[in-house]
C-alpha cells in the first residue's frame, strides 16, 4: 500500500473537503482516515491515503493539489508516510 499524508490549511471557506475530495477520488486515490477543525476561522485537515490504484505519480499528484489549494487560498501538501513519519518523530 502506497500511504501518503495529505494536509490543508488555511482560511476556512465553502467547498475545500469537497474539491480535495472530488479530486482524489476522480484520481482512484482512497481516504483511509480523515480528520478536520475549524478553529477562529482557520481550517484544518489532515488526510491519510492510500495511492496504490492512481495512474498518476506522486509528484504529479502532490503538485495537482498544490494547485488545488492556490485555487482555494488553502495550502495543501502531499508527504509519503514514511517520510511524513521520520520528520515527525521525536
Amino acid at each position: 500500500m502506497d500511504r501518503t499524508v495529505i494536509t490543508v490549511v488555511g482560511k476556512d471557506t465553502v467547498g475545500i473537503i469537497a474539491k480535495v475530495c472530488t479530486y482524489l477520488a476522480n484520481n482512484k486515490v482512497n481516504i483511509l482516515d480523515i480528520t478536520q477543525t475549524i478553529t477562529g476561522g482557520f481550517f484544518n485537515m489532515m488526510m491519510v491515503v492510500d495511492t496504490t490504484d492512481s495512474s498518476k505519480e506522486f509528484d504529479v499528484l502532490s503538485e495537482e493539489l498544490s494547485q488545488i489549494g492556490d485555487e482555494l487560498g488553502v495550502t495543501i501538501k502531499a508527504q509519503n508516510e514514511k517520510i511524513f513519519d521520520v520528520m515527525h518523530r521525536i
